[in-house]
């Protein structure tokens, strides 16, 4: 198993290979299709962005309510495709690595290979299992945007698996799962 702790340096990530287990530690924001908009406007704009895309990790997520004793409530992630019209722009401004689920389309798996980032994958369904590994979160911008805020979340071996790699492998290619 692969430890990775964000935020991620570009050389880190050019040797991750398609089907590696991953545990991620460290910060991750969460940004589902209405931030991703917004952060891709601001950069059409030449404005500045409210958090810092080198070496980041975005996380594919609207996670539910916190109960009175929880950092979070159910934390699983959404349908990575949503996210293809505007992954390329973000992953030109360095962005490392999102955590999703599902397939990606040509254009981002052509900007994972020019820039150097990876698409990591996590199991669906499962996101009250998954909050176990956040240990902090908080609203870092657009609040107005709900449970789509994007939030910096801390998480400690968060499981995911080398979904696309920056070498053009993809775990929906024929890959196979490996500790390596």
């Amino acid at each position: 198993m692969k430890e990775l702790r964000a935020p991620l340096m570009e050389a880190e990530v050019r040797r991750l290979r398609a089907s590696v287990e991953v545990v991620v530690s460290g910060i991750v924001y969460t940004a589902r299709d209405m931030a991703h908009r917004r952060l891709c406007q601001s950069i059409d704009r030449g404005e500045g962005l409210p958090i810092d895309l080198e070496g980041a990790i975005l996380y594919f997520v609207g996670p539910t309510p916190a109960r009175p004793s929880q950092v979070i409530g159910a934390a699983g992630p959404t349908t990575s495709a949503r996210m293809d019209a505007f992954s390329p722009k973000l992953i030109a401004h360095g962005l490392r690595a999102m955590i999703g689920k599902g397939y990606r389309s040509e254009e981002v798996r052509q900007a994972l290979i020019q820039y150097g980032a990876v698409h990591l994958s996590t199991l669906g369904g499962a996101g009250a299992l998954l909050s176990r590994h956040i240990v902090r979160a908080e609203i870092v911008a657009y609040e107005d945007l709900g449970t789509e805020a994007i939030r910096k979340l801390e998480v400690v071996d968060f499981p995911v698996i080398v979904a696309y790699d920056a070498a053009g492998g993809s775990v929906y290619d024929g890959a196979t799962l490996s500790g390596v």
